[in-house]
């Protein structure tokens, strides 16, 4: 299965914030929306970076009580990792799991096209396996 498959059951919309938002602004948009991460992105399709709840959980110590003042790009995660629509699942996987990442911007030419999660990820993979499970049944029954 690759991610587009994904994408089109999802769909393709991608919360973003400047690199100049606040982390205020940045944590009201992650609980609002109820998501986990936020691609950083001046125009809404190049990938600046990106930051994750697990981001800001570890930078508060590190900036005490201005934390809510400061601005996105001093603490988004700069070097992102992404994917394309036409990778597989298994190939996502693999790299969220061996980087320690939930979070996967997909990208197509390097304009941000969509954003998958390691929840979206293995939903895909237990669908995949049920299908396969389903079929070996009929199979197996018809035999």
């Amino acid at each position: 299965m690759q991610v587009q498959t994904i994408l089109n059951a999802k769909g393709s919309e991608v919360a973003t914030v400047t690199p100049n938002s606040s982390v205020r602004d940045l944590a009201t948009m992650l609980r609002e929306r109820r998501i986990g991460a936020v691609v950083v992105s001046a125009d809404g399709s190049s990938i600046e970076g990106i930051v994750s709840e697990r981001d800001i959980v570890r930078q508060l110590t590190d900036f005490g009580p201005k934390f809510l003042s400061v601005k996105v790009r001093e603490i988004m995660t700069k070097d992102v990792l992404s994917c394309s629509p036409t990778d597989t699942v298994d190939t996502c996987m693999e790299l969220m799991t061996g980087r320690r990442i939930r979070h996967l911007p997909v990208a197509v030419a390097g304009k941000l096209t969509g954003l998958v999660s390691i929840g979206d990820i293995v939903k895909a993979k237990m669908d995949e396996i049920r299908l396969e499970a389903e079929s070996l049944k009929q199979y197996i029954s018809s035999g």
